[in-house]
């Protein structure tokens, strides 16, 4: 059965984090990605992302994240290269083409910042169950209404994957051809997508109902059937992500000289 979370389940330390120390690190990693302006700084915080991912056993499954970025990333290293404002030292040239050293280090720099983003989320998305994530959300006053959408939001893709499979397979037992030469898959596309969108009109009526016969929009205190888990280790390591940022931000502003 096809998980419907891109949460990958292992029992490691990384694991037992509780979710809002990790969005504390997620938010905390992009500031200072961002307070650093050197590319320095970047392969810093994207060393720390995969260290963090490598303890969580999780990197590998970043690659999928990554690949889905890499036009995005080489766009920008062809644009800024070739005609970023600062250009005046030639780097590379092919024929009439030149990629200048200035416009280069500069798409070294925001790739880096979009490469630490994508990893920094992966900590917490890959490490985090959806359910865990949400009912901290809410547990700290988030309304229960935005986490069921976060939660939708978060499920939406692999749920629709998993669908998407089981149909496949469903039509391919029936002798539907669904492998094979482009123009087939093209021809199997347009059968496949009608069970799917109906399936997931199904599951919004089946899950409206499901909230309304628990009580969803109830104004009384809510109670919970699990009951918070809170890591020995948490409070360290919040207090010592938060001491960091702040000597980030003092480093910054007062002591930097960019």
């Amino acid at each position: 059965m096809n998980s419907l979370s891109l949460y990958h389940d292992n029992d490691n330390y990384i694991y037992k984090i509780d979710p809002i120390t990790k969005i504390i690190f997620v938010v905390s990693i992009i500031a200072i990605t961002y307070l650093i302006p050197t590319i320095t700084g970047g392969i810093v915080t994207l060393l720390s992302c995969i260290g963090v991912l490598l303890l969580a056993k999780v990197l590998r499954k970043t690659v999928p994240l990554l690949s889905v970025s890499a036009l995005v990333l080489v766009s920008i290293a062809l644009i800024q290269g070739l005609f970023y404002g600062g250009n005046e030292t030639p780097l590379l040239e092919m024929g009439p083409v030149v990629f200048y050293k200035e416009g280069t280090l500069y798409a070294t720099l925001l790739c880096l910042r979009i490469i630490v983003i994508i990893l920094a989320f992966s900590v917490l998305i890959l490490t985090t169950k959806p359910s865990d994530l949400v009912e901290s959300l809410v547990k700290k006053g988030l309304s229960p209404k935005i986490g069921y959408v976060l939660l939708s939001v978060l499920q939406i893709i692999p749920q629709m994957s998993a669908t998407m499979a089981t149909i496949t397979d469903a039509q391919r037992s029936r002798g539907m051809e669904t492998e094979g030469s482009l123009m087939t898959r093209i021809k199997a596309f347009i059968p496949l997508m009608g069970p799917v969108v109906m399936s997931s009109l199904t599951n919004t009526r089946e899950r409206s109902m499901a909230l309304e016969v628990r009580a969803f929009n109830s104004t009384k205190e809510r109670t919970y059937i699990n009951e918070p888990v809170f890591h020995k280790s948490s409070l360290f390591i919040r207090i010592v992500i938060v001491l960091v940022l702040i000597a980030v931000i003092v480093w910054r502003f007062f002591l930097w000289k960019g």
